[in-house]
């Protein structure tokens, strides 16, 4: 017994699949973008079009343990960064949420290497935040990673973000 919802998704989808054969349409932007816009606060905009003025951005993770298999590896904190204050966001105390929020639409990812010049680091590493975490446990060390935009996130800046300069600039923040 087919039920009525089932069979409207199943037409959708044969027609989705028939549009994919058609090679003469003309190609348009990714249908999720109208709805990631919807789903973007302000300051998430800015974040988006700084990382793609400026590229990826130094976040370092504090952990203790894994040191020659002795100790389980353990992450006191988490993707600290400098991303907020380089890209001017308006609300710095949301940037986490802001952050989480990019993520889980796919728009910016963090990555384990580290970017290009590790002089960036510097700053990072002298927030009062890395250095809490640091004093919090005896062995602490820095991980060295960076957050970066996504293919999707690339794809989706320039087809709605483009030509904005309000990502900040991108001269180290002191």
């Amino acid at each position: 017994m087919n039920h009525p919802a089932t069979d409207g998704l199943a037409a959708r989808g044969r027609a989705l699949l028939a549009r994919s054969r058609d090679v003469a349409a003309v190609p348009v932007e990714h249908p999720a973008f109208a709805r990631v816009l919807d789903q973007l606060a302000p300051d998430e905009a800015r974040l988006l079009s700084f990382l793609h003025a400026c590229g990826p951005e130094p976040t370092v993770d504090v952990r203790v343990g894994g040191l020659m298999g002795r100790l389980a590896p353990a992450v006191l904190a988490r993707g600290l960064t400098m991303v907020g204050a380089r890209a001017g966001v308006r609300r710095p105390e949301r940037l986490s949420l802001h952050l989480t929020n990019l993520r889980r639409l796919g728009l910016v990812a963090d990555a384990d290497e580290p970017v290009a010049d590790l002089s960036r680091y510097q700053v990072v590493e002298a927030q009062p935040a890395v250095l809490a975490a640091v004093r919090a446990a005896r062995r602490a060390h820095v991980v060295r990673r960076r957050l970066e935009l996504t293919p999707f996130g690339r794809a989706f800046v320039l087809a709605c973000l483009a030509g904005d300069e309000a990502g900040g600039s991108c001269d180290t923040v002191t």
